[in-house]
């Protein structure tokens, strides 16, 4: 069976245009930082801090800009800034999920939603589902051999095109099953 890179997705922010403006003032440009794995999306310069209840904490912000400011935390994360009942979702799904403040150099946003926990996932384009015999929306389980070797379930397959072939875990995840470094996974049944 095939491999596939497994890559930890630390906690990050997407922002929309209007609260670049916002945090970073009227007509700031993101920098870009680093290319990330997923063709069109990097990391930036910038960072903002994420502020809840108990305390807050620096994130990144992931590129280009979207249509719906999104914070992506791990559960620890949320816990330690005191968001209680943030879901796990699939990016995009924020819709009823928890809120939050971010705040940059020049000003804030308080956000009714959008803070979610993200859902372990594949990026696959659709030559790479037709080798995996999967296709978008499959839910699968995926074996990882690390010093902490697990089976990781409800891992759900996004295919497109626009994608490249990687798996995408949270801190937590990464952290408890000594995923670090370059790890590869495989889909099992």
């Amino acid at each position: 069976m095939a491999n596939f890179l497994i890559e930890t997705s630390a906690r990050h922010v997407h922002l929309t245009r209007e609260t670049v403006d916002t945090l970073f003032g009227k007509g700031y440009v993101l920098t870009n930082k680093k290319d990330l794995s997923q063709p069109g999306q990097f990391a930036c310069e910038e960072k903002v801090t994420v502020i809840g209840p108990k305390g807050s904490l620096k994130a990144s912000i992931l590129g280009p800009e979207r249509s719906a400011d999104q914070v992506e935390l791990s559960l620890t994360d949320a816990r330690t800034i005191g968001l209680a009942g943030v879901p796990v979702r699939e990016s995009g799904d924020v819709a009823g999920s928890v809120g939050c403040i971010i705040e940059g150099p020049c000003g804030r946003v308080e956000i009714k939603d959008g803070v979610i926990a993200a859902k372990r996932h594949i990026h696959m384009t659709v030559a790479d589902a037709e080798v995996f015999g999967v296709k978008d929306k499959d839910v699968v389980k995926v074996r990882i051999e690390t010093a902490r070797p697990l089976i990781f379930d409800d891992v759900v397959v996004r295919v497109s095109d626009s994608y490249a072939l990687a798996m995408h875990i949270d801190t937590d995840e990464s952290n408890a099953a000594c995923a670090f470094g370059a790890v590869y996974g495989e889909i099992v049944k």
